[in-house]
Formats: C-alpha cells, sequence, structure tokens
C-alpha cells in the first residue's frame, strides 16, 4: 500500500513539476531554453532525494511513439516530399558517417574503449531528438525550410541510429560482424516498420469512417482510441522485429493523409487538438525531468570511473566537449558537402535551387541535439551480473552518452539565440503568404456565395411570393455578412459581429444569420479542400484554417443552442443549417 502511494506521489510531482517549470520559465523570463531548465529541476529534485527508476523499455514505449506521432501529424506533407532526398541525406547518410568518424575519434581518443564500443557510442548519439529539436527553434525565426528539414531528419535518423548502435552492441558482446547482415536488417526493420504503420494506421482510418458515416462521433470514444493508436502502431511492429518508431511515424502522415479527423464533429476536432497539445507539452517536459533526475547518478558514476582509472574527472569533461566538438564539426562537413552536392547537381541538370547561406548551415548544425532516445538505448545495455559480463565498460558509455546530451543542449541554447537574432523570415516563408492569400480567397467566396444567395432570394420573392417579412429579415441578414466579409478583405480579420435578441423578431433574424454562417463556411471548407487537391496550398496552411473553421463554427453552434426554441412556423427560415 506504501508502495503504491509511493508511485502516485512520484507521478503527481512530475506532473506538477511540468507545469511548475513551464510557469517559472515565462514568469522569470530566464533566457535559457526550457529543457534545459527542466534538467536543472530535475537534477535539484534527486539531489534533494527525489529517486525514480529508469525502464528504458518502458520509458521508448511510454513517451516516443505517442510524440513522433503527433509531431509526424503535424509535418506538412508537401514540405516534406520536396526536400525528401535532403531530409534522407541527413537521416540515414549522416548517421553512418557520424557513427564511423566519431567511432573512431572516440576510441583514438580513448583507448580503454574498444573500436566496436566506440561505434556503438557514437551510433547512439548520432540520431538527432525530436523534442529537444523542437524546443530549441520553437518561437525562433529559422527559415521554415530548416525547421522542416530539422524536423523531418529528427523523426526518421531514429531508426537508423538504433540499428547501427544495434549492430555495434552485437559485435562488441561477440566479436562477430556482418555488412551484409546488418544492410539487411536495416532494409528489413525500417521497410517492415513503414510497412506496419501504413497499414495499420489505414486500417483504423477506415474502421473510424464506417463509424463516422454511421453516426458513431463520442468525442471522448474517438479521442481515446485515437490516442491509442500510436501505441498499438509500436506494439505490433516492434513483435515483428520492426522499427516501431518508423512505424509511429509512417502512423502519424497516414492519418493525416486520409483526412479522417476532417469528418468528425467540430467539437470532437477541437477537444482532440486541445488534448494532444496537452500530452505533447507534458510528455516533453517528463523526459527532461526524467532525464535531470538521472544526472546526479550519472555524475557521481562518472567520477568514480575516473577515480578507479588514475585519470582526473575533468577529463571526462574535456572528453564529453570534445565529443560534441567531432559531432558538430562532422555534421556541418556532411551538411556543406550536401549543399555543394546539391548546387553541382542542380547546375548541370539546369535547375533553380535554394543555396541556405553559411548562418543557415551554422543553425543546422548546432540544432543538432540530442535527448530522449540517446538516453534510453545507451541504458538498455546490458548490465553486468552474477551470470553475465555485461557491456564492456557500459558505465563509462552510459556517463558520456549523458554528457554529450547536455553539452549538446547546452552549445543550442548558446549559440541559437544569436544565430537567430535579426533573421527575418515572415517574408520570406511561403506558407505565410499561402496563409493570407487563402484567407483573402476565403473572404471572397463568402462574399460570392452571399451575392449567390441574395439573387437567390430576390428570384423565390418575385416567382413564388413568398412572406414579405421573411424575405426583409434574410435580406438584412445578408447585408450584415456581406459587411462583415468586405471588412475582413481589407484587414484580414474574421472577427464576427453578431447580435441577439429576446424579441421574436430578433431571433428568428439570428436564426437566419446563423443559418448562412453555417451555409458560408460549408462552402469555405469546400474551396479549401480544393486548393489543397490542386496543391495550390499545403496541408499545413489547411490545418491553420481548419483550426480557425473550426472554432467559429463551435462558437455559432453554442450561439444557435443558446436561442430561445423556434416555432413551428420558423423552420423554413433555418432549412439550410
Amino acid at each position: 500500500m506504501v508502495q503504491k502511494l509511493s508511485d502516485r506521489a512520484l507521478t503527481l510531482a512530475l506532473l506538477t513539476v511540468s507545469g511548475i517549470s513551464s510557469l517559472i520559465s515565462r514568469i522569470g523570463r530566464i533566457p535559457v531554453p526550457l529543457p534545459l531548465i527542466q534538467i536543472a529541476i530535475g537534477a535539484v529534485a534527486a539531489l534533494a532525494g527525489l529517486k525514480i527508476g529508469f525502464d528504458p523499455d518502458m520509458f521508448l514505449l511510454l513517451f516516443i511513439p505517442p510524440l513522433l506521432y503527433a509531431d509526424a501529424y503535424r509535418m506538412p506533407m508537401r514540405e516534406f516530399g520536396e526536400l525528401r532526398n535532403v531530409i534522407i541525406m541527413l537521416a540515414l547518410g549522416l548517421v553512418v558517417f557520424t557513427t564511423l568518424g566519431c567511432g573512431y575519434f572516440i576510441h583514438w581518443m580513448i583507448p580503454p574503449i574498444a573500436l566496436p564500443a566506440a561505434f556503438a557510442l557514437a551510433a547512439v548519439m548520432s540520431p538527432t531528438d525530436a523534442v529537444s529539436v523542437g524546443s530549441m527553434i520553437e518561437g525562433g525565426r529559422a527559415p521554415a525550410r530548416v525547421v522542416h528539414i530539422l524536423h523531418g531528419e529528427a523523426l526518421l535518423n531514429d531508426a537508423s541510429g538504433l540499428v547501427c548502435f544495434k549492430f555495434a552492441v552485437a559485435a562488441a558482446m561477440t566479436g562477430i560482424f556482418s555488412f551484409q547482415q546488418a544492410l539487411g536488417s536495416f532494409m528489413f526493420m525500417s521497410a517492415g516498420g513503414i510497412i506496419m504503420g501504413v497499414l495499420i494506421a489505414w486500417a483504423a482510418c477506415r474502421a473510424e469512417h464506417v463509424l463516422l458515416v454511421r453516426g458513431y462521433d463520442d468525442p471522448p470514444t474517438h479521442i481515446t482510441l485515437a490516442m491509442m493508436l500510436p501505441f498499438a502502431i509500436y506494439l505490433m511492429a516492434d513483435a515483428m522485429d520492426c522499427s516501431g518508431i518508423l512505424a509511429a511515424v509512417a502512423g502519424g502522415m497516414t492519418v493525416k493523409f486520409t483526412g479522417v479527423m476532417n469528418e468528425a464533429r467540430t467539437e470532437t476536432r477541437l477537444k482532440a487538438t486541445t488534448v494532444w497539445d496537452m500530452v505533447n507539452f507534458t510528455f516533453n517536459a517528463v523526459i527532461f525531468l526524467l532525464l535531470g533526475l538521472q544526472l546526479p547518478d550519472l555524475v557521481t558514476e562518472g567520477a568514480r570511473i575516473a577515480r578507479q582509472g588514475g585519470v582526473s574527472p575533468w577529463f571526462l569533461i574535456l572528453a564529453i566537449i570534445a565529443i560534441q566538438l567531432s559531432m558538430s564539426m562532422m555534421r556541418f562537413v556532411w551538411i556543406w558537402v550536401s549543399i555543394t552536392a546539391r548546387r553541382l547537381f542542380a547546375h548541370v541538370r539546369h535547375r533553380q535551387t535554394v543555396i541556405p547561406s553559411a548562418r543557415t548551415v551554422l543553425i543546422m548544425t548546432v540544432a543538432g541535439t540530442r535527448g530522449a532516445i540517446t538516453l534510453a538505448a545507451i541504458l538498455s545495455l546490458p548490465i553486468a551480473t552474477a551470470t553475465s559480463a555485461g557491456f564492456p565498460g557500459r558505465d563509462l558509455l552510459v556517463t558520456l552518452a549523458a554528457g554529450v546530451i547536455i553539452c549538446s543542449l547546452v552549445l543550442a541554447s548558446v549559440t541559437m539565440p544569436p544565430l537567430m537574432a535579426g533573421m527575418q523570415t515572415d517574408e520570406d516563408d511561403p506558407a505565410l503568404r499561402e496563409l493570407d492569400a487563402m484567407r483573402i480567397e476565403l473572404a471572397q467566396t463568402a462574399v460570392q456565395t452571399l451575392h449567390a444567395e441574395q439573387a437567390a432570394l430576390a428570384h423565390h420573392e418575385i416567382d413564388h411570393d413568398a412572406d414579405e417579412e421573411t424575405v426583409d429579415l434574410k435580406q438584412e441578414a445578408i447585408s450584415r455578412l456581406l459587411h462583415e466579409y468586405q471588412d475582413s478583405l481589407k484587414r484580414l480579420d474574421n472577427t464576427a459581429a453578431a447580435q441577439s435578441g429576446i424579441r421574436a423578431t430578433a431571433i428568428r433574424e439570428k436564426r437566419a444569420e446563423l443559418a448562412l454562417r453555417f451555409h458560408v463556411i460549408r462552402h469555405m471548407r469546400e474551396r479549401l479542400h480544393l486548393r489543397v487537391m490542386q496543391r495550390r496550398i499545403n496541408d499545413e496552411t489547411e490545418a491553420t484554417i481548419n483550426q480557425e473553421l473550426d472554432f467559429i463554427e463551435q462558437e455559432l453552434q453554442i450561439e444557435a443552442h443558446s436561442l430561445p426554441r423556434q416555432a413551428a412556423g420558423d423552420h423554413a427560415d433555418t432549412a439550410a443549417h
């Protein structure tokens, strides 16, 4: 009973500190990225006596699938397709290059670390962390292309890094390594993970579509099942010895591509967005808190290892800094060589290509931070027991990896602000231009729809001798809406200006206006979807505007429900609704 209460108290403490850490950062206006603040808070809590065990397998299962799934869902698909070559070069080529280059460097610098063990350490540190990357560039002025590249790289390079890590560990433990087997295993794990993620997510979307068509759209049920989907994808892929990480990424992209969320009720979409935002914030915070909680023990263990080896603990600090600098240098070289090759290829084929500046290359270099995947993987190394020798030099490798994680975060937090200072990306960001252009076009669509309704109403009045009071009410509602949308064309402002009254005439007028508003929004959604199908805007623009329309529609639904029940004679007024 005491153990259960203790576990519950620890869970509540982690969740509470997650919220407090963000509050401290905002109120204190501390010029340090939130992840570093959370790591520091975790370290202070550990020194104060808070101890939490770290199970790498459970950590990967609980935190990584939903976070990568959500990041993949938010990844703009058009930009991902356009930048796929650059992303693959970083997610695959750079990982292999870093594993080999940094592995030899670690073995040269610290000869007691055998070459296979050095490769294992380099492999586990090669993937960038999607959580810390997002935290570093969030709210900054990094160019949109750089943000998309870094997010895409972080989503895909975990699989290649973990495969390299797996075979380096096997070589260190057994002394046997087969390049053909490693390549075949990588292809199977990667392709299998992607296929499993696509198939499972597609099947789930089809099942959800059937339920939605039949009217089963209960927001709590829908959101709960959606939350379980990344875990199911990860577990099923892992059971087939495929990459659960890539499966979760592929699943998130598949769900987005099917567009099944657009078929759900507005209430469901809004609540799902809120829940996912809360999960994303909480899980991100808990990851860095857990890292901070492990930090004092790792530092103590590192100092003990140094003393046993007859060297100063300062040597480990210098070694960590040297490893981080070597990895940053290799990353810079790889990015620069890739850009040069891309420029030459475009020149030979007489094509134009975007060449990033040296400043942008430096941002991409220092933004390659390490985090949760590195920590979880390095802690999964076998521990020496009475019946097993364990992984050679495990404690030293864990200490070095943890030090590089902290060092990469500190390096990014120190260098990113001055590098991004003064960068003006708004004018050059095509997504922002698309967003403004699409808002103008949707306002124009609303004006055209209202003119059509106005013409249809006049025709109905002439041909069918419609009730004069009803016609006047609708004409007045149309005039008000026309004025509003025409103003929005000038200000790009969709603020609604509606009034409700207690008199019967005012109530009927309000119902007519709401019916027209729902009619306009439906046509807006149709135009928005058409432009996506025509590839004139990307799905990130669609998602942004859809969310805006969702909030507007939700507000209109609240207004409609707050009105008194309509009389029998008023049904014709709101038939469109």
